[in-house]
């Protein structure tokens, strides 16, 4: 069997037991007795046993070679020699004691190229035509100028006939004499700055000088009218 197909086989069959940091190496530079080590971690006794157990029946079953099996009455560090290849399944303390990597991890594969595809990818010709159509979108742009029908004219005639309303006016009130006066006071008048304007204060405590205003003025002269002739009544 080909040493690339048995790698790939042996992958999958810890993987598909859940098998835990699984390192694979290249050792021809190292020795003449197999090409590649693999070591892999279990959890347990009894899953370092099925990991062993699905890479013997995994490799038997695409019609390759199982050498030998050693350690799987214990469980802690089993091996599974498949000729060209040499598969180590230990615990961790076993794993962390040992340190197989530094003896056969000179050149390490990456699993990657070692991995099998589960499902063959399907044909482009095949994607092509499973692929659903696309239709075309419109780009988003303006929208198509209305188109005028003679009942739209019509009705827009009729707008343009009616005659518009006038503003109206503001209500106004009936006084008891009959004068008309408007019902609002109109709005204070507003200044150049915006704001109404308003009278002057004037300080507190200060004096105003008003002016005498006409009934004022009359009824002093009339006093002084009668001054003179009070003073001839008294002689």
């Amino acid at each position: 069997m080909d040493i690339k197909k048995l790698q790939t086989l042996v992958v999958d069959a810890l993987e598909d037991v859940k098998g835990q940091d699984i390192q694979l190496f290249d050792t021809t530079h190292l020795t003449s007795l197999f090409d590649r080590v693999l070591i892999a971690s279990g959890t347990s006794n009894r899953q370092t046993k099925a990991l062993a157990a699905s890479v013997r029946d995994k490799v038997k079953e695409n019609g390759g070679q199982i050498v030998s099996m050693e350690g799987e009455v214990t469980g802690e560090w089993v091996l599974v020699d498949l000729g060209d290849m040499v598969v180590h399944i230990m615990q961790p303390a076993i794993r962390a004691y040992y340190r197989l990597e530094e003896i056969w991890g000179d050149k390490p594969v990456k699993l990657g190229a070692a991995k099998r595809t589960a499902r063959k990818s399907a044909s482009p010709s095949d994607d092509v035509a499973d692929k659903p159509k696309r239709t075309s979108r419109k780009p988003a742009g303006k929208a198509a100028p209305l188109e005028v029908t003679p009942d739209m004219m019509a009705i827009q005639t009729t707008l343009d006939d009616e005659p518009k309303k006038t503003a109206r006016k503001p209500r106004t009130t009936k006084a008891a004499d009959g004068d008309v006066k408007p019902a609002r006071k109109p709005a204070a008048r507003k200044t150049a700055e915006g704001a109404a304007a308003k009278p002057a204060k004037i300080p507190t405590g200060a004096r105003v000088k008003v002016a005498a205003t006409k009934t004022a003025i009359a009824s002093a002269k009339e006093a002084a009218a009668k001054r003179p002739a009070r003073k001839k009544a008294a002689e």
